[in-house]
C-alpha cells in the first residue's frame, strides 16, 4: 500500500509539474502589444520556426511550440511568408496566426513564361480574379521579356502595378552585371531580350544556351530565317494552352512572330527569360553551326549544313 501511495504521489507531482510547466510556457512572453515582422522561409521545420520565435522573444519556449504544433496536427499548415506578430500573443494564438497564413507570401515565377501566365500565377497566389489579371496585363503591356523570373515576397493585397514594377526593377538589378557586354553587342537591349526569350523556350539546358544563341546569331547574320518553333507557339497560343504542340498548319500562320515565314527577330520578346538565357544572348558561343534539333530526351544536336541536319533528323527523330 505504501509503495502504491508513493507511486501515486510521484504521478500526481509529475502531472502537477507538467501542468504548471505547460501553463507557464504557453503564456505570452510579454505584455507588449506592438507588432513585429517575422519571416518564415520556405522549407522551415517546426523546430526551426520555434527556435526563431523564442530567440526573437515571441514565445517562451521552442520545445513547447514544437510539441503543440505536432500534437495538434498544425505543423503542416504553417505557411512560408512574412507575418506581423506580437509578443503579447499566447502560444495558442501564435500558432493560430501562423496557420491562418502570412501577411506576405512567396510567389515563384519560373523562366520562360509569357505575361498572361505570370499574371495568372500572381492572381492565384493572392486569391485574386480576372480584375487583377487585366490590371497586370495593362501595366506590363510593353514589358514582355523584362519581367524577371524569380521568387518574390509580396503582401497578399499587393496591387498588380506594384508587382510589375518590382519585376521590372529586378530585371535591371539582375542584368547589371551584363552591362559591359550589352553595351558592345551588335544588338540593342530589346533585341538581346528577344533573342534570349527564344533561347529560353528553345532549350532547357543551361550549357546549351550559348551554342543555341550562336546558331540563331549566325542565321541572323546571313539573313536566314530563324525557324524557331517557340515563336510560332507564341503566335498561336491561347489561354489554357499558351505553348501548344505545333501542326504543319501552324507553321503557315500569317503572324510577324512566325519565324518560319518572316526573317529576322520577332517584333517583341516571346517570353520572360532568365539570366542564363540573357547571358547567352549577350555572349553567344561562336561556331559555324546553322541548325539544331532536340531529341526526345531533350539532347541537342547541331549541324553546319542542311544535309547534316537532315541526317540528325533521321537519326535522332526517326523522320
Amino acid at each position: 500500500m505504501k509503495r502504491f501511495l508513493f507511486l501515486l504521489l510521484i504521478i500526481v507531482a509529475l502531472v502537477t509539474g507538467g501542468t504548471f510547466w505547460w501553463y507557464s510556457v504557453a503564456k505570452s512572453p510579454s505584455a507588449e502589444t506592438s507588432l513585429r515582422d517575422f519571416l518564415i522561409v520556405k522549407g522551415s521545420s517546426a523546430s526551426h520556426i520555434g527556435n526563431k520565435l523564442e530567440k526573437e522573444g515571441l514565445i517562451r519556449n521552442a520545445l513547447a511550440f514544437k510539441i503543440y504544433v505536432q500534437v495538434s496536427g498544425k505543423a503542416g499548415r504553417i505557411q512560408a511568408g512574412e507575418y506581423r506578430l506580437s509578443p503579447s500573443y499566447s502560444l495558442f494564438r501564435m500558432v493560430d496566426e501562423l496557420t491562418r497564413g502570412p501577411a506576405e507570401i512567396w510567389v515563384t515565377i519560373p523562366e520562360g513564361l509569357r505575361r498572361e501566365e505570370i499574371a495568372a500565377r500572381f492572381a492565384s497566389a493572392f486569391g485574386q480574379g480576372e480584375g487583377f489579371i487585366q490590371e497586370f496585363l495593362s501595366a506590363s503591356a510593353e514589358l514582355e521579356g523584362f519581367l524577371f523570373p524569380d521568387t518574390y515576397l509580396f503582401p497578399k493585397d499587393a496591387e498588380a502595378i506594384s508587382v510589375v514594377k518590382k519585376m521590372r526593377q529586378t530585371f535591371d538589378i539582375k542584368t547589371a552585371e551584363l552591362k559591359d557586354g550589352i553595351d558592345v553587342s551588335t544588338l540593342t537591349l530589346k533585341e538581346i531580350i528577344m533573342l534570349a526569350s527564344i533561347i529560353e523556350r528553345e532549350t532547357k539546358m543551361d550549357e546549351e544556351r550559348p551554342m543555341v544563341a550562336g546558331v540563331l546569331i549566325n542565321r541572323l547574320n546571313i539573313d536566314m530565317g530563324l525557324q524557331a518553333d517557340a515563336t510560332v507557339q507564341y503566335a498561336v497560343g491561347t489561354a489554357g494552352n499558351w505553348w501548344p504542340i505545333l501542326t504543319k498548319e501552324d507553321l503557315l500562320v500569317n503572324s510577324p512572330y512566325n519565324t518560319y515565314r518572316f526573317r529576322g527577330l520577332p517584333p517583341a520578346p516571346i517570353a520572360n527569360p532568365g539570366l542564363s538565357s540573357i547571358t547567352a544572348a549577350v555572349f553567344p558561343e561562336e561556331s559555324d553551326y546553322l541548325y539544331y534539333l532536340h531529341d526526345a530526351k531533350g539532347q541537342a544536336y547541331f549541324a553546319r549544313t542542311l544535309a547534316e541536319h537532315n541526317e540528325n533528323v533521321r537519326q535522332y527523330l526517326g523522320n
